[in-house]
């Protein structure tokens, strides 16, 4: 499952606005490898955070994405909107990469250098609670 579980939450800290509020996460070789690619779209609010991944590809995809490339401590390194089916975009500087639907960089003003927060989504019930 991983640090953050297998939903989260994504606020830009910086801009103090919401990027996702259910956004998958593929910690794992398996999932790191289907990504979006079994998916006909992302509605708003959805998203796929990708760890580790310093690049992406959309071969076989059927929509365009937003892409930003995130340094470890969750800062964007790089934001690549409309990344469109049969593309490549990648960020040496990248630790992680989170996938959105097409527009929410612009429709955010999500830019390199903004801080995002994660929370966890699916975290376990409280013993005894």
């Amino acid at each position: 499952m991983g640090k953050y579980g297998d939903t989260i939450r994504v606020v830009n800290r910086t801009r103090g606005i919401e990027l996702a509020s259910r956004a998958g996460v593929a910690g794992t070789s398996g999932k790191r490898r289907e990504g979006l690619l079994k998916k006909t779209g992302l509605d708003p609010g959805e998203g796929l955070w990708i760890s580790p991944c310093e690049a992406v590809h959309c071969f076989f995809m059927k929509f365009t994405i937003d892409v930003l490339f995130l340094s470890k401590d969750l800062r964007v390194v790089k934001a690549r909107p409309r990344l469109k089916p049969w593309r490549v975009s990648g960020s040496l500087r990248a630790h992680s990469t989170l996938e959105l639907p097409e527009g929410t960089i612009e429709a955010t003003g999500t830019q390199a250098g903004d801080q995002l927060e994660f929370e966890r989504l699916d975290a376990p019930p409280v013993a005894g609670a």
